[in-house]
């Protein structure tokens, strides 16, 4: 184990990227944000150079392979496109540097195996971006649920609804399962612990940008997953909640039930003569911005060599790969029009 200081490298500068570099720069205790990597001229230094401090500047690359290069970095996020992920995961485990990967990991299951593969081939960490594993009202639910405490699970729910569709134009086919639900599909797996999922129905829509269906655009989604202890679970998605960025998750059972999440950023209420009213979250990075800076300070912390808290547990390549695997499911569930039978290892 050391103390001295982490130095991570970013490559992709989009807004999540850019949130990264800020937590990194400025919420990570021992991290240093020692580079960031865009192809896209300019990106890099849009990014990097608002987190200069007297003592140090991060430095704005080009090119990632400059970035993987540089000895002194000690780990990688990686917050590019999504069709980036795997062969940046399989160059930054070769650079023999620690990987944070955001999720999707992959989008394929050969390439999740051949992520995971590098990873262990290499000898180094990778954690993959479920950053809802490290949110407090999540985490505590799962401890309930692992320690018994409503039973036996048996119906499971969990839903994301994003405040809106800035450009439906962009968004890519499958977008809705393979980059949205599968945060809810990680989520309802590690809520149902030891359990393996064995059948995906899912039925999707574009309600909120009709005019794009024809483009490959599903903006509306509800899946049923069925797992072999019996648990039934469903995970629902849409991308036009005029009330705010809205993220819940609840596991019924034998014993009781738990709950997490809520549409409000903080447990403020204003009491006035208009009624009580309470602040909605609008994005993810308003609603989760403890989560993510948590999973990024257990990166750090797993590069240094520092032992989690008790019961905390990164979710892994071999997670993301079951996430994935329900995800293609559901594509297939949705293109056939029937359910789909799926084999999947328990989740740790």
């Amino acid at each position: 184990m050391t103390h001295t200081p982490v130095r991570l490298g970013l490559i992709g500068s989009g807004w999540i990227g850019a949130f990264h570099a800020e937590t990194i720069a400025q919420r990570i205790p021992g991290a240093v944000l020692a580079a960031v990597a865009d192809p896209q001229p300019g990106a890099a230094e849009r990014v990097a150079a608002p987190l200069a401090t007297a003592h140090h500047t991060p430095r704005a690359l080009q090119s990632a392979d400059e970035l993987l290069a540089d000895p002194e970095i000690d780990g990688v996020v990686i917050s590019s496109p999504a069709f980036t992920h795997t062969d940046l995961v399989v160059a930054v485990a070769e650079a023999g540097k620690a990987v944070f990967v955001e999720k999707p990991m992959a989008l394929t299951l050969a390439d999740a195996d051949r992520a995971i593969a590098a990873a262990a081939s290499a000898g180094v960490q990778l954690q993959v971006g479920f950053n809802r594993r490290f949110a407090h009202d999540f985490a505590a639910a799962h401890e309930v649920v692992s320690a018994g405490g409503i039973g036996t699970p048996q119906l499971l729910r969990s839903l994301t609804r994003d405040p809106g569709l800035a450009n439906p134009g962009a968004v890519k086919p499958w977008t809705i399962f393979l980059e949205t639900l599968i945060h809810d599909f990680d989520t309802l797996n590690w809520f149902n612990t030891g359990a393996r999922p064995i059948e995906v129905f899912a039925v999707a829509d574009a309600l909120v940008a009709p005019e794009f269906k024809a483009n490959g655009l599903l903006d509306t989604a509800v899946v049923t997953i069925r797992y072999d202890n019996g648990a039934i679970a469903t995970a629902e998605a849409n991308f036009s909640a005029a009330y705010g960025y809205d993220v819940r998750g609840e596991v019924f059972g034998s014993a009781g039930m738990v709950t997490a999440g809520d549409v409000h950023a903080t447990a403020m209420r204003h009491f006035s003569a208009t009624g009580a009213q309470a602040p909605t979250a609008r994005l993810n990075i308003e609603l989760f911005r403890q989560a993510y800076t948590d999973e990024l300070v257990a990166f750090a912390n797993a590069v240094r060599g520092i032992a989690p808290a008790p019961g905390v547990r990164a979710p892994t390549g071999e997670d993301a790969r079951a996430a994935l695997q329900i995800a293609l499911a559901c594509v297939q569930s949705v293109e056939e029009n029937r359910p789909v039978a799926i084999g999947l290892q328990p989740t740790a």
